[in-house]
């Protein structure tokens, strides 16, 4: 199978029985999910979306969250991995909005790479998901499931995925294609004990064809 093919038939698998993935993050805006996203780094979306109701009840805006106090934000956030940093971009990012974006959110990865707490996977989701440009975020779920089935070869960063993906996945469904992978690696294909047994597309599995030939 060439890896055109590989594309090909993963895709439409995806494409016909996943059709509408999306973050599993919770937000009314893009102010919220920017906030969620920051929050989600090496955190669990559960653990985000159970924390994010309290910020945004006593945050519900740009301005309310810059002037926050940080033992205060601190406190509602400190079951959060990495609170003491998180806490600082969280004041900092809304201060940053309102000093050189007029209070709101950019929707270009140059410009949202300038936030803090934000790097180039926060910038991805947020661009991915709330103007569904072509721009692939890889977490450690894509990296893996990137490679173990045959979608990227020799990858050694997020980087080096990322622009595997994007040469390979049409435009049209980069956006949604981040969400399939995250998913099939949250729920599938997992780190320690990946469910080869019941997964649906083993027959395109690169790792699934080596565990047969053993």
């Amino acid at each position: 199978m060439t890896k055109k093919e590989r594309y090909e038939k993963i895709l439409d698998w995806f494409a016909t029985h996943v059709p509408e993935a999306e973050t599993e993050l919770l937000y009314d805006n893009a102010f919220q999910l920017l906030v969620a996203v920051i929050l989600s780094a090496q955190c669990t979306d559960k653990r985000v979306n159970a924390t994010t109701p309290f910020i945004f009840e006593k945050y519900p805006d740009v301005v309310a969250l810059s002037k926050a106090s940080f033992d205060d934000l601190f406190s509602i956030i400190k079951s959060i991995s990495y609170p003491n940093n998180k806490t600082k971009h969280l004041i900092g990012m809304a201060s940053m909005l309102l000093e050189k974006f007029n209070g709101a959110v950019p929707h270009t990865v140059g410009e949202l790479i300038q936030l803090p707490g934000v790097g180039r996977k926060t910038a991805n989701v947020i661009t991915s998901v709330i103007d569904q440009q072509p721009n692939m975020a890889v977490d450690t779920h894509v990296f893996r499931v990137s490679a173990r089935l045959g979608l990227t070869t020799n990858a050694k960063t997020p980087l080096q995925t990322e622009l595997q993906l994007i040469k390979h996945i049409p435009k049209e469904k980069v956006h949604i294609a981040h969400h399939w992978l995250i998913l099939h690696g949250r729920y599938t294909c997992l780190a320690r004990s990946p469910k080869c047994a019941e997964c649906k597309i083993k027959m395109y599995c690169k790792y699934a064809e080596k565990l047969s030939a053993k």
